[in-house]
């Protein structure tokens, strides 16, 4: 609960609804124990007393009633009328929806086609409608709320429930024996309720305001009973010469369906799992910079450099430190690989060079990112903007998730090339053509008008990377683009990429789990861990001699063909948590060589041409490695 309220009322908005809409109600329920006069007690000598008037604060209203009592009770009965809408509404609805998503077929048809003819119906006309066949009165004019309010709930838990119903818990629950009443209520329904309270959050100032309405067209409550949608039907006769009788409930009326919305969206914010983890916030453009020192001198030996990078994930409370001062330079023509576990700050690492990590929570907190001498780190968006795609470029795990699903794909080509050149849209889907004949994809005027559904996981791939090359980039940061390809299509890819570079000269940061892939691909090879780079060094050199126990272990757990028997390493333990490191080396608690020392003090990345982070290396490096690096 606590965290609940932390959530809601993180919603400023949402609080003061949550305030507003709390003291109304205290109000409502104390009115009994007030001192006020009797809400139906007429007297015509004190018609139209104005606000604070003695013995009267709001004034009186055309029979001499105190407006102030008329206000509180009428507040009482609007409140307990639409609340108890909202509830019946909610519970038939729910009903409908789930028994109608769970049962599908001739079930789901006939009893959605039921509810899609109320819905056919303006609500208002049908509510009215109901009241006239049952008849003027409070409690007809809540049945008749609550009715025409039945079919929105159970369309939107029809929807949930369909989606539910076919997940693998609800199968394993069938297959165990349980009837469909007991998977309802077992499987079914705890996982609904979430969509139930929030409908009704959002919903219940809306049946308010339909009560209000009925009663203001004397269908709701009558005389003298008052109520807020009355006293504003009564008060119309009096607008200009009194116009406090029409206010006083209409403020209130304002005042209870905003303070509800607003609640009821910081309701929905805390109940849904993705926005309390942040995932649906609306991130900035680029990373916010929060430097604590001025950036580190400039390097000139790569294209790319990466100079003590740290970025940080700020959750509430928690700082979770991803990347915690990486050092990295990629040359013209050369492909370096970033290994690791997962979770280690691979792809943190990746997307912080061009301000793609997500803010909030994502802060770079220090470093510097240089493109030919260019720090990056804290460049005005616009600038950010013209280097991403167009001298940096990115080729994503996943395309089908990058690829646009509603555009063809050789649009989404022309955009890139457009967004960067003034060309034609005509010559722009010619170097389209040209670019999906380059990636080897075949019949490519074909494929050119296709959607990203219609071709192969290693099509799409393709057309990524035809997408990163759409103007000639001169790096290209390619975060394990192969992971979910065959072993076919990974060597075509890993082919096709390797040409690319050497034939365009490109500059290539590839991010991967695989050692066989570093070893066809890279010409250097960084190991990273717990957001650190741990090794570095030439790709041969590294798998021939590693240097660094977590990279003897990794590439230990690479399995062999053609060398007999033999047994397959495991690192035992887990990767630490990056908002809780150990001091000193971040491996030592997974290390068989760690000593007392390993645990103490900053460990410092050592050497030249092979850099290692650890006291105790496999290998001992030649003393013209472990010269001081540049």
């Amino acid at each position: 609960m606590s965290l609940f309220l932390r959530l809601l009322f993180r919603n400023r908005l949402a609080g003061f609804g949550a305030v507003v809409l709390g003291i109304i109600v205290v109000m409502a329920l104390v009115t009994p124990l007030l001192p006020l006069h009797p809400p139906n007690v007429t007297n015509t000598a004190n018609r139209f007393l104005r606000p604070l008037a003695e013995g009267h604060l709001l004034g009186t209203d055309h029979l001499g009633r105190d407006l102030l009592s008329r206000l509180l009770h009428g507040t009482r009965l609007s409140l307990a009328v639409g609340f108890a809408a909202a509830l019946i509404a909610a519970v038939i609805g729910a009903a409908i929806g789930i028994v109608a998503g769970y049962a599908g077929g001739r079930t789901d048809n006939v009893t959605m086609r039921g509810v899609d003819m109320l819905m056919a119906f303006p609500y208002i006309l049908l509510a009215l409608a109901i009241v006239a066949a049952l008849g003027p009165g409070l409690m007809n004019a809540l049945i008749a709320v609550a009715v025409v309010n039945i079919p929105f709930f159970a369309r939107n838990i029809r929807g949930v429930t369909v989606s539910i119903s076919h997940r693998e818990f609800v199968d394993a629950a069938r297959l165990s024996g349980l009837g469909p009443l007991r998977i309802i209520l077992t499987e079914v329904l705890p996982n609904v309720v979430p969509v139930i309270v929030i409908a009704m959050s959002t919903t219940v100032g809306w049946m308010i305001l339909e009560t209000a309405g009925l009663s203001f067209l004397g269908l709701g409550s009558q005389p003298p009973q008052a109520d807020l949608g009355s006293m504003l039907g009564e008060a119309r006769g009096a607008l200009i010469t009194a116009p406090h009788t029409s206010i006083v409930p209409g403020v209130m009326i304002l005042l209870i369906v905003m303070s509800i919305n607003l609640l009821g969206d910081g309701v929905r914010d805390a109940l849904d799992p993705r926005l309390r983890s942040g995932a649906l916030a609306r991130p900035m453009a680029a990373t916010l910079v929060d430097r604590k020192a001025p950036a580190p001198p400039a390097r000139t030996e790569g294209l790319l450099t990466i100079d003590d990078l740290r970025t940080d994930f700020r959750l509430g409370r928690r700082t979770a430190h991803a990347v915690g001062g990486v050092t990295l330079a990629i040359r013209p023509g050369e492909c370096l690989g970033l290994i690791g576990e997962s979770g280690s700050g691979k792809s943190v690492t990746a997307l912080s060079v061009m301000g793609l990590v997500a803010s909030p929570p994502g802060v770079i907190t220090g470093g510097a990112v240089r493109l030919a001498g260019e720090d990056l780190v804290g460049a005005p968006y616009g600038r950010l903007r013209d280097l991403r795609g167009n001298r940096v470029a990115y080729i994503f795990q996943d395309p089908l998730s990058t690829l646009h699903p509603l555009y063809r794909v050789g649009d989404q080509l022309a955009e890139a090339i457009r967004v960067h050149h003034a060309v034609s849209r005509a010559e722009a889907g010619e170097r389209a053509i040209k670019l999906l004949v380059d990636v080897q994809i075949p019949n490519p005027r074909a494929r050119i008008g296709a959607y990203p559904h219609q071709l192969s996981g290693g099509m799409r791939q393709r057309v990524g990377i035809a997408m990163a090359l759409s103007n000639d980039p001169d790096v290209l940061i390619a975060d394990e683009p192969t992971t979910a390809l065959d072993v076919t299509v990974q060597a075509q890819i890993l082919k096709l990429l390797d040409d690319l570079r050497r034939d365009r000269g490109l500059a290539i940061l590839f991010i991967t789990h695989d050692f066989g892939v570093v070893a066809q691909l890279c010409d250097r090879v960084a190991v990273m861990y717990a957001g650190r780079i741990v090794e570095e060094g030439p790709t041969q050199e590294v798998l021939d001699a590693p240097a660094h126990p977590y990279t003897a272990r990794l590439i230990a757990c690479v399995p062999e063909l053609g060398t007999g028997r033999r047994r397959l390493e495991a690192i035992s333990g887990l990767p630490p948590n990056v908002d809780d490191l150990p001091p000193g080396c971040a491996f030592a608690p997974r290390c068989d060589k760690a000593q007392p020392e390993c645990r103490q003090g900053e460990i410092p990345l050592e050497g030249g041409v092979r850099r290692v982070r650890c006291l105790y290396p496999e290998t001992h490096l030649p003393e013209t490695e472990l010269e001081a690096a540049p």
